[in-house]
Parts: structure tokens; sequence; C-alpha cells
């Protein structure tokens, strides 16, 4: 008799669980939930109204004391071949041009051994305070000089000075070699490395910059290698605001002449080469607020400077930084099926900022996606959605988001639920 029961229970209970699926199927929708704001801090009711709706704008004067957004004025035209001025926080190409050509690098190539030999030191594979041995290698090195000799021992920090500050050939191959053993293998790093940090235009094939058919980047490239130094390494980026040093007792300067010029600008390399023409990366902090510009191919060392003083000075005049969402703020809380938790809240894993036209802030609109549907378990290290951020109807920035916390499977009979409410 209890057979027979069982046997007719187990269906009664699918049969019901699938009517309670069914049911849920009519209520919720097919696709997760999309928000959207007018502004990053607009409340969500006015944040859902369609721009299409609003009223045609009409011609009008402004009164007296009323505010409006100052004019924008276009980006200037620099005297050189490539160039790109980036936001630091979200990457955001302020002004470009042809800022993905692949070119020849130069010294500029040394921000890239400057981060495997970073990672060295930060994961304790090397010291500052450490000797490293010239080899005849290094001491041969063509081109700009630290003036290391053969066979003598020379600090780590000495060495690193000398790559930044002097842009020292020798002293890079010195580096190179002690970080992976040979030049080659050092190289290898770096290629890895550019992969890691998304640099799809780049290819290097020596520590130093010399030049070579196989042995490129962009500017555009450039930039984010740039970014990703001073956001990796804070602790060493000072290193390339400083205006000289001397080591044996040799005065090396700093040849990035904005470093005189512009008191914001604090970093990062010259580069030259006759095929390269000159090239320079900058980056400057003004009222909290940090941008990087890449000139590549310019004609003169004053050309470098001047078309890097625009492009700052133009980003600065003419945008403004508009937080959108803080680390690990939630975004969304879509539903899970088959997890311990039946919904989770999903936010981005650093700061999510856009820069705008002065006073068009108002224009910055945000939608946000999750992938479903969700099933458990769920690691907090996997993207599950998207924020897309955009300004003027103009998509500027596309964010991963991920699950604040992870989700583990649920119960069996959780699973069996979320089985069949997934059939519908």
């Amino acid at each position: 008799m209890k057979s027979s029961v069982g046997k007719l229970l187990i269906p009664a209970v699918l049969l019901l669980a699938a009517a309670g699926a069914m049911a849920k199927s009519h209520s919720r929708p097919r696709h997760h939930a999309a928000s959207h704001a007018s502004h990053p801090a607009a409340p969500q009711a006015a944040a859902q109204q369609p721009a299409a709706s609003l009223p045609a704008a009409s011609p009008s004067v402004a009164q007296p004391g009323s505010s409006i957004a100052p004019p924008m004025a276009t980006a200037p035209v620099i005297e050189a071949r490539n160039w790109v001025l980036v936001d630091f926080v979200s990457g955001q190409s302020l002004a470009e041009g042809n800022a993905d050509q692949r070119v020849e690098p130069a010294s500029l190539t040394k921000l890239m051994s400057a981060y495997v030999v970073f990672s060295a030191l930060r994961d304790g594979r090397l010291k500052m305070n450490e000797d490293v041995l010239i080899s005849e290698h290094a001491w041969r090195a063509e081109g700009s000089r630290t003036f290391v000799q053969v066979g003598t021992r020379v600090p780590v920090d000495v060495l690193v000075k000398g790559m930044i500050v002097q842009s020292g050939n020798d002293a890079t191959i010195a580096l190179a070699e002690r970080v992976g053993g040979s030049e080659p293998a050092f190289v290898q790093m770096m290629n890895a490395y550019a992969q890691r940090l998304g640099m799809k235009g780049t290819h290097f094939e020596d520590a130093s910059g010399l030049p070579s058919p196989t042995h490129y980047s962009t500017a555009r490239d450039l930039a984010t290698l740039s970014r990703a130094i001073i956001r990796d390494f804070p602790q060493y980026y000072p290193i390339y605001s400083m205006r000289e040093y001397t080591w044996n007792n040799i005065r090396q300067e700093n040849r990035n002449g904005l470093l005189e010029r512009d008191p914001s600008v604090d970093g990062l390399k010259t580069g030259h080469t006759d095929s390269a023409g000159y090239c320079l990366i900058s980056s400057a902090l003004r009222s909290g607020m940090r941008l990087v510009s890449v000139v590549l191919g310019a004609n003169s060392v004053g050309a470098r400077e001047t078309g890097s003083a625009a492009l700052l000075n133009y980003g600065f005049n003419f945008y403004e930084a508009v937080g959108v969402k803080k680390a690990h703020e939630m975004v969304l809380r879509p539903r899970v099926y088959k997890g311990a938790e039946q919904y989770v809240a999903i936010a981005p894993l650093s700061d999510v900022q856009v820069m705008v036209p002065r006073g068009q802030a108002a224009t910055v609109t945000t939608r946000a996606t999750a992938r479903g549907p969700l099933v458990a378990p769920l690691a907090a290290n996997s993207a599950v959605g998207e924020l897309q951020v955009d300004v003027s109807g103009k998509t500027v920035a596309r964010v991963p988001l991920y699950p604040v916390a992870p989700v583990a499977a649920g119960g069996w009979w959780r699973r069996l639920i979320d089985t069949i409410s997934l059939w519908f």
C-alpha cells in the first residue's frame, strides 16, 4: 500500500511544481532585468523615461544668471604621426590621430621593460638593493647609455633609474638579463605581459627599443601600458618624475621637458630614433583628474612637448569626470537558478568613471544587463553581466559585472524545482 501511495505522490509533486513554474514563467520576463539612467545620480523614476518621449528643443536665448554648458572646442591637431589622449581611470579616448597604426616605439619600449622589472620587484624575485653583474652584451649596448662598466656590479636601484630617467640601453639590458636570464627570454616576458594588458597591436624584439621590422606598437597600446604602470606600481611611479640623478660622478638628466614646464606633469617617458622621430608619453594630475597623452613621430623635441601640452590642456579644459558606480556597488540583483540563494547582487570590480564635455554630465545614461539564465554555482570572479555607459547616446564604456559573493549550488529540491522552471 505504501509503495503505491509513493508512486502516486511523486508525479503529483512534479505536477504541482510544474504548475508553479508555469505560473512564474507567465509573470517573469524572459530576459533578465536591465536598468537605464539619464544620469548616474538621477532618481530611478526619471531614469526610466525614454529620451524619445522628451519634447523637441526650441531655440531660446539664455537668460541672465542661467546655467548653460560651455562651448566645446575641437581637439587640437598635433604635428606628429600618431597621438592619443586618454583618461587614466576609464581609458576613454578624448582625442586621437592614427592611434591604432603600428609604428616603431623607440625607447618607449622601456615602459614595458620597466613593467616586467617592477613585477619582479613586487613578487620578490628582484631586490632594489642587490647588485647586478654587468655583462659584455649590456656594456656594448648601442644608443643612449648609463655608462656601466663590464664586469662591475651595479645596484638594481641605479639600473632602474638609468633605464627610466636617463633611458640607458645598457642599464635596461643588464636588468633584462638579471630578470629573464637572457635578453631574449626577457623579451618573451614582455610580449606575454603585453597580451595580458590587451595590447593587441604590439610586439617586442628587444628590451631597449632598437629598430626592427617586427618591433612595433601603437599610440593606444602605449597609453594602455602607461595606465597599467601608474595603476599597478604606484610605489615605483615617482621615479618617472625625477629630473636628474647622479651615479659614479656622472649627472644624468631626464629628457622629458614637460616636467620643468608643467608642475602637474609627473611622467612618463621620451623616445627617439631617426626612423621613429621624437616621441613622448606624458601623464598629468590636476584637481584629482589624471590624463595620459601619447605623441609619436614628431619632428623635434619642441614639437613633441608642445603637442603633449596641447593635448593635456585640451582634456583638462573641456572635459570632466563623472563617477557612475563605485567598486563592488550593486548594479542589479538578478534571479539565480539551482542556487542556495535565489538572487545575487552583481557589481563592477573597480570604480566606473567616464569623461564628458564640461557641463554635460546629465547626458550620461546607463544600461545594466545580466546574462541569463544564471545557474548556480556562481564564482565571484566570473563575469555574469555588463554595465553599458553612454554619453549623449554614444557608448563609451562596457564594464563587466561580477557576483558580489559566490553562490553555491542549492539542495536537491531547489535544483529539481528550478530545473522544471527552466523548461518553460
